[in-house]
């Protein structure tokens, strides 16, 4: 297994060189195509004799005997080392970046059009998470008694999140109804957190002016009717269809796009690979320790934050064959763009 990268510039420049023709090509790559580039005039024999030093430290395999070289995992990895940090953006992708994204305030809405623009990028599966956390400002709240011992608890954020769970209380709908409009009038537009926060310093010091009111209210939030689950995640995947070119690519595919259709695996694939200390995009190739269908698929993904507080993910699913810095530099300038619209605007 390949520890330290292939040992001389030759072999690294011959390298690069396969990656990046199979990329564009998708057809196994020979000598013969690299030495009609090769800047330094390299024979198809010496090109054949490092390419073939390359597949013995693991970097390239052979499909067919008779046919060119293809770069293993290993070999994209290396690859994907080079150029992290020296890619950049190009002036036609920030331009898509920015027609699709500026002027947006919500997070949903960011999140929604950035799955999109990364697919249409990377023309691959653009994937965005928003997470439903506590910086969710509250819109309104309603109670009602659903039978004995039972009270649903509905909970709608002004970004139009709405989450509903059932309590185990047996309060009276009347109560209900004021502790209802108590919370309304006093905490429409406060965040979740403060809210939470606030509800619990009042608790302590009116308790005796509100007192079956606030019992009310101590009742509920003991209940977690006002909880923020930040499992309450919405995701957002486009760019399916990219990935089929034809009849064999429909075949094989078939099992991953069933995956990308179920939102609760997209949530464990992001949470499995992108960690939210990580300050810089994640390139992981081979997906199948998360999803056995996913073995030869690539992840490029980042964390989204506003500040210090992730606030969802962001990513594209494709092939070992695919453009990584068109992917790496998209999702890189989207995540930092996501902090620096969102920040302003909150």
């Amino acid at each position: 297994m390949p520890t330290s990268g292939p040992s001389g510039e030759r072999e690294r420049e011959i390298l690069t060189a396969v990656v990046e023709t199979f990329i564009a090509t998708g057809e196994p790559v020979g000598s013969r195509t690299l030495a009609r580039s090769n800047r330094e005039g390299l024979s198809p024999a010496t090109i054949r004799n490092v390419m073939a030093d390359l597949a013995d430290a693991g970097y390239l395999e052979q499909p067919h005997t008779s046919a060119g070289r293809v770069p293993t995992p290993e070999g994209y990895r290396y690859y994907v080392e080079q150029i992290t940090g020296n890619a950049r953006l190009s002036h036609q992708d920030e331009n898509i970046i920015h027609g699709s994204l500026s002027g947006i305030s919500d997070v949903q809405e960011f999140m929604e059009r950035t799955s999109h623009v990364l697919s249409l990028i990377s023309r691959n599966v653009g994937v965005a998470v928003a997470i439903g956390g506590s910086k969710n400002a509250l819109e309104h709240v309603y109670f009602s008694r659903l039978g004995d011992q039972k009270v649903l608890a509905v909970v709608v954020t002004r970004s139009g999140l709405v989450r509903d769970r059932v309590l185990r209380l047996d309060l009276p709908q009347a109560d209900l109804d004021l502790a209802a409009r108590y919370i309304n009038e006093n905490f429409r537009g406060w965040t979740m957190e403060d809210m939470r926060a606030e509800i619990n310093r009042r608790l302590e010091q009116e308790r005796s002016e509100y007192d079956r009111l606030m019992q009310s209210i101590e009742q509920l939030c003991k209940q977690g009717a006002l909880t923020t689950d930040q499992s309450a995640q919405v995701v957002f995947v486009e760019g399916a269809a990219n990935l089929v070119t034809g009849e064999q690519d429909r075949q094989r595919l078939q099992e991953m796009l069933k995956t990308l259709e179920e939102k609760e695996k997209i949530i464990q694939l992001l949470g499995a690979y992108l960690d939210a200390k990580q300050e810089a995009v994640r390139v992981v190739i081979g997906l199948d320790q998360a999803l056995p269908s996913m073995r030869n698929f690539v992840l490029i993904g980042a964390p989204a934050r506003v500040g210090n507080e992730v606030r969802g993910s962001l990513a594209v699913i494709g092939p070992t064959r695919i453009d990584y810095q068109h992917a790496i530099t998209a999702v890189s300038y989207i995540a930092r763009l996501f902090d620096k619209i969102l920040n302003e605007t909150e």
